[in-house]
């Protein structure tokens, strides 16, 4: 996910480099598998704005069963990168104050997307990740996937507190009847 984009730093504003991304994330900050889709570097007045439609699969690790999982998901990135040599110097070239660090284009030249998308897919991930809507989890007794298998710890025991509660319901249910 790096571009060499001496080149385009030396064209006019306007000019377009178009590329497909398809990669594998490693090292240990990975949090995608895959990343695929088209990337576009355009030319602007202080750099090069960067365009990009990914689609990311993710292994996470469901929040209530503690399974990994699979997910595909959609992400838009659209950022500005600013040199930080001017190419016709060689000095430190002049950015925006309110660019970030991470937006930057290294001494030699080159475009690293890698962080920024790490950055977007961290966002987009959601707090508490599910396998499924429905998921069931693990039992607070034994420990039981109960999505796999069903265990008997609920109907056995209760919590004490919640004893009173139980006793109205069953009550209830025997009124019905």
């Amino acid at each position: 996910m790096k571009y060499n984009v001496a080149q385009l730093l030396q064209e006019p504003i306007g000019s377009l480099r178009s590329y497909d991304l398809n990669e594998k994330f490693s090292g240990p900050q990975k949090c995608a598998e895959l990343v695929s889709g088209p990337v576009q570097l355009l030319r602007v007045h202080h750099g090069i704005l960067v365009r990009a439609t990914m689609e990311v699969q993710s292994y996470l690790i469901c929040g209530r069963c503690l399974g990994e999982f699979s997910r595909t998901s959609q992400l838009m990135i659209e950022e500005e990168f600013f040199p930080t040599v001017d190419l016709q110097t060689g000095r430190r070239a002049p950015f925006p104050e309110e660019s970030e660090e991470t937006a930057l284009i290294n001494s030699n030249h080159i475009l690293d997307l890698t962080s920024t998308i790490n950055e977007c897919i961290i966002t987009e991930i959601p707090m508490k990740p599910l396998c499924q809507p429905d998921c069931r989890g693990l039992c607070q007794m034994c420990g039981t996937n109960q999505n796999v298998e069903a265990c008997e710890c609920a109907n056995q025991i209760i919590d004490p507190r919640w004893q009173a509660l139980a006793g109205l319901a069953l009550e209830e249910s025997r009124d019905r009847k």
